[in-house]
């Protein structure tokens, strides 16, 4: 089943905008670091973004200053702002929550990579 949705992916021209959301379909006590990946056709899978629970945030060399990662927990959300967007995004973008913590009753039971199923980002040069 899926664990995570992603969406807002699409076609855009070089330059452009997109922004990507994550979404958790159940109520996540505690989400921890919230990130983003990604994966070019006969590339390997790459962290592009971070963020942890006290919004402290990461990116990769070839985003910084065009990418931002953003959270709302109480929305069960992981925003991915995009802009002046290149040919080489082009890639299916993941969100990764990489722990969890869910709660049963009182307790709270923790579960680790929870992933999306990925939406398609193409820039066009």
């Amino acid at each position: 089943q899926v664990q995570l949705v992603e969406s807002g992916g699409g076609s855009v021209q070089a330059g452009g905008s997109l922004t990507l959301s994550c979404v958790a379909p159940i109520s996540i006590y505690d989400i921890g670091t919230g990130t983003w990946y990604r994966q070019a056709p006969g590339k390997e899978r790459e962290l592009v973004a971070s963020i942890t629970s006290d919004r402290s945030t990461n990116y990769a060399d070839f985003v910084k200053g065009r990418f931002t990662i953003s959270r709302d927990d109480s929305k069960n959300t992981v925003w991915l702002q995009m802009s002046g967007l290149k040919f080489e995004d082009t890639a299916v973008y993941y969100c990764n929550l990489p722990k969890i913590g869910l709660r049963y009753g009182d307790t709270i039971r923790y579960e680790y990579d929870y992933w999306g199923q990925g939406t398609q980002v193409t820039v066009s040069p």
